[in-house]
């Protein structure tokens, strides 16, 4: 045996044996009173090799996919998972199903709930599969600009605390909250879906300034995805407040009490309105793994396979933007049609889910 051939059994050997105390230990942690799981004697493999050794992960992983009800299997098969997360995967690409029994191109389950927000002026709560954002938007009046003296503006945040994931540390912002700041910005705008015109008051004088914050509770994957969703929701559900001129002609807001009674001086905008929406973005995250796509990917896919694309897409399924942040897959032009492909699919889905939600929001 050379060297070379030495030191591959050395490093399965002890792979090996790492793998099958981990099992143990969840095995001994899941035994309980009434159903104690026995710890497992290490095979009597005296060199482990390559084949030997992942023909361990084959076993284990079948079982898997077969669907084992054996509570012991389960518990080894969860402890594969964790070892060896990638080789797990891969193992149902094979089959071309995931982990949650998804298809490849198939997204999560996706529910909206608009007004999520009492004190807000728009609101919306928005999940993808496990993944949760709440978007509120708050008007306040502001000076327009000398160089757009008709038009308002929009300032949006994206905050992960630290209940979103255990990833995310107090105190420490994470790096991906800037990012997707940065994104959601741009898709917004270059988008067209707000014209600024709207939020005008008195040229030059008085604008909206629309403050939408998006806080994510569950950081499970695809976060730009519910991200925007859950911001196009919130405009959607967006009343845009009274407001009148006072005796110094400034814009003060105008309570509600005071739009049913009289009032000294007329109201810049008689009642509370909706902002019009000029075909609204939405998006859908692919992972990128060898030849496979898979749409709508969860943070362990994520963080496994590394290549994502972000394809944006407006109601009219005009391309609006395409992200791809590096990894070690090449998009091809093949490989982009697809992922649009996919996301013209999605679009379809997310606006009946945005329309359900609308029309429950009225019913109510």
């Amino acid at each position: 045996m050379n060297n070379k051939t030495a030191g591959r059994c050395n490093f399965y050997n002890k792979a090996a044996r790492h793998y099958w105390a981990q099992l143990n230990i969840v095995r001994s942690t899941h035994s309980t009173r009434h159903h104690s799981l026995p710890l497992l004697a290490q095979p009597s493999i005296v060199s482990w090799d390559a084949s030997s050794f992942f023909g361990l992960q084959k076993l284990i992983i079948m079982a898997a996919v077969n669907g084992s009800s054996d509570l012991s299997s389960e518990m080894e098969v969860d402890a594969f998972r964790r070892l060896f997360p990638l080789r797990y995967h891969e193992y149902h690409l094979l089959k071309s199903v995931r982990p949650d029994a998804r298809k490849l191109g198939s997204a999560r389950d996706t529910t909206l709930a608009l007004g999520a927000v009492a004190s807000a002026d728009g609101s919306a709560l928005a999940k993808i599969g496990s993944t949760t954002m709440l978007a509120a938007i708050k008007m306040e009046v502001m000076t327009p600009t000398v160089e757009c003296p008709d038009e308002g503006s929009i300032a949006i945040e994206f905050h992960m605390p630290p209940i979103c994931s255990p990833l995310v540390r107090p105190g420490r912002p994470a790096e991906a909250a800037e990012v997707i700041s940065k994104q959601l910005s741009d898709t917004i705008f270059s988008s067209g879906m707000i014209d600024l015109k709207e939020l005008c008051l008195v040229g030059g004088k008085a604008a909206w300034m629309a403050y939408l914050d998006i806080y994510c509770l569950d950081a499970d994957g695809a976060l730009f995805d519910a991200a925007l969703l859950s911001a196009v929701a919130a405009f959607s559900h967006l009343n845009i407040p009274v407001v009148s001129l006072n005796d110094d002609g400034r814009i003060v807001l105008v309570s509600e009490d005071n739009v049913r009674g009289k009032l000294e001086k007329e109201p810049v905008n008689k009642e509370k309105r909706k902002l019009k929406l000029n075909s609204p973005p939405f998006s859908l995250t692919c992972i990128l793994h060898k030849n496979y796509i898979l749409a709508d990917p969860t943070a362990e896919e994520e963080s496994i396979m590394e290549t994502v694309v972000t394809v944006v897409l407006d109601s009219y399924y005009q391309l609006v933007s395409l992200y791809k942040p590096g990894g070690p897959v090449l998009a091809h032009t093949s490989v982009i049609q697809d992922c649009v492909a996919l996301a013209r699919r999605r679009v379809k889905e997310l606006q009946n889910v945005l329309n359900e939600a609308i029309s429950d929001m009225e019913v109510d």
